[in-house]
């Protein structure tokens, strides 16, 4: 392979010595960068709109005329428990094929999944059609995570990759407000029959998704990915590329020079056993973060969320019809805390905004628990209790999905992404609603106050784990913070 560019040469059978990463790390924001965000990040928005709409839904689908012979119970428990058991089976299924064949022939599988099953629950005539498509939808949201995560990462320059990772992770509760909001017309009979509006609240989401796509068939493969499997030459297209869009937008000197190369040994993609040796041994420090950070936000946001219009009904009598408002109030929270929060993960840095967000989060989960148990609260100043710990903890859940994507072996990153959110996603849906719904579903003030204690202080162990584990990852090249493992360069593992 003749050296293109001054950037990459065979120095040997496989040893190739690039700049590709630190030519991406380079780049100013551009039109190309917006496309990339637009086009991978915003799938988010239609996760947190799936996920509120079918919990605003459950009481229709119960009743006589809407269609389907369905509980509210069987909808937001076996209905949700299904999605999160396909979303974990997708992250690991589709996160594999991520790191074997590339990140975006997955990413436009794992979208096309997502609509399709989505389109069909829509279409759904009986309960089991309804389950199945909805085990179906989560799966192919969970290959997402892994997709669009490594491939974000990858794409995006160092100096702005916590920010933009933090704020399409929190664009979900975009989608959830919205949700939440559109729930309310579709679902009024005197708009639309009662077999009819809750199924056209799937197919928005399908139209939406689809112009998604379109999008998203533009944004280029990884150009990491491809040189590390022996497709040099078409990681070095996307590169000048992007490079030539950024002159013409920016001007002819806005590209400094890039900062070393990097070499190593071209490969096929790893096994299993590589990975796990990889992610348990060599970087085992590093493994009990992503995992920490993961498991801690999932109990907070159950111990929250979970028994959310239980508790407003119970405790302060908030019809049901009207929880969604209150529940916008807090989608907005959650949105803004990545959008506020999230450049200060590149100037402040990694350790004390994650271990910050997550510790300031769940001590004001304390004070809340503490407030609601002195019966000081009502249902607006609950909610405005809720919205500003999760404006912290929604900035801290976002960080543990950038923090698995970006600290380790570029070989591992969508397995890696893929195990952590998995193992997150079953213990917070499946330990955490059995606790909690035994603890706020009854009215009874110290179940609902212990309830909240627990999701504070796993949280607070994520926050406290972080403060002694986590890496310093802020405006550095995905390289520099774990190399790839076909790197001849050795780089120490934590």
């Amino acid at each position: 392979m003749a050296v293109q560019d001054g950037s990459q040469g065979a120095l040997s059978s496989g040893l190739v010595r690039t700049a590709v990463p630190a030519r991406l790390d380079r780049l100013p924001w551009s039109r190309w960068h917006w496309m990339i965000v637009i086009g991978l990040g915003t799938v988010w928005i239609l996760d947190g709109m799936e996920v509120t709409v079918v919990g605003n839904i459950a009481g229709r689908l119960s009743e006589s005329g809407s269609g389907l012979a369905i509980s509210p119970a069987e909808v937001t428990g076996l209905g949700a428990a299904l999605y999160v058991v396909g979303a974990c089976a997708g992250a690991l299924f589709f996160g594999w094929l991520t790191d074997r064949y590339g990140r975006k022939n997955l990413f436009l599988i794992t979208l096309g999944v997502y609509l399709g099953a989505t389109a069909l629950t829509g279409l759904s005539f009986s309960s089991w059609w309804f389950f199945l498509f909805r085990f179906i939808t989560g799966f192919g949201i969970g290959g997402e995570y892994a997709a669009i995560n490594s491939a974000v990462d990858e794409l995006i320059p160092s100096y702005y990759r916590g920010r933009v990772d933090l704020i399409i992770n929190g664009s979900y509760w975009l989608g959830a407000a919205f949700g939440a909001l559109l729930s309310i017309p579709m679902l009024d009979t005197g708009i639309f029959p009662k077999d009819v509006g809750w199924r056209l609240t799937f197919g928005i989401g399908v139209v939406l998704g689809l112009v998604i796509l379109l999008v998203r068939r533009n944004v280029p493969e990884s150009p990491r990915w491809l040189f590390i499997h022996g497709r040099g030459e078409e990681a070095e297209a996307i590169v000048q590329d992007a490079e030539e869009r950024c002159r013409a937008e920016k001007g002819a000197d806005a590209l400094p020079e890039p900062e070393g190369e990097i070499t190593i040994n071209q490969r096929q993609p790893i096994g299993f056993g590589m990975i796990a040796r990889t992610v348990f041994s060599k970087y085992r420090s590093r493994a009990i973060l992503g995992l920490s950070l993961f498991v801690g936000q999932a109990f907070l946001y159950n111990a929250v969320t979970f028994g959310f219009g239980a508790i407003l009904a119970a405790f302060y009598h908030v019809p049901t019809g009207s929880t969604g408002y209150y529940f916008v109030v807090i989608a907005v929270g959650n949105l803004l805390g990545p959008i506020i929060l999230g450049p200060l993960f590149d100037t402040v840095g990694r350790r004390i905004m994650i271990a910050g967000t997550y510790l300031v989060s769940g001590l004001l989960l304390f004070g809340t628990a503490a407030l609601f148990n002195a019966g000081v609260l009502s249902a607006g100043t609950l909610t405005t209790c809720w919205c500003v710990v999760l404006f912290f903890a929604s900035a801290g859940a976002s960080s543990a999905y950038l923090t698995v994507s970006e600290i380790f072996p570029m070989e591992t990153r969508a397995m890696a992404i893929a195990f952590f959110y998995a193992v997150g996603t079953a213990l917070g849906g499946t330990i955490g609603p059995l606790i909690f719904a035994k603890l706020t579903t009854h009215g009874v003030t110290s179940d609902t106050v212990l309830a909240f204690g627990i999701g504070a202080a796993v949280m607070c162990l994520g926050g406290v784990v972080a403060a002694f584990l986590a890496v310093p990852a802020e405006r550095r090249s995905l390289e520099s913070i774990a190399a790839p493992l076909t790197s001849q360069t050795e780089q120490p593992a934590s």
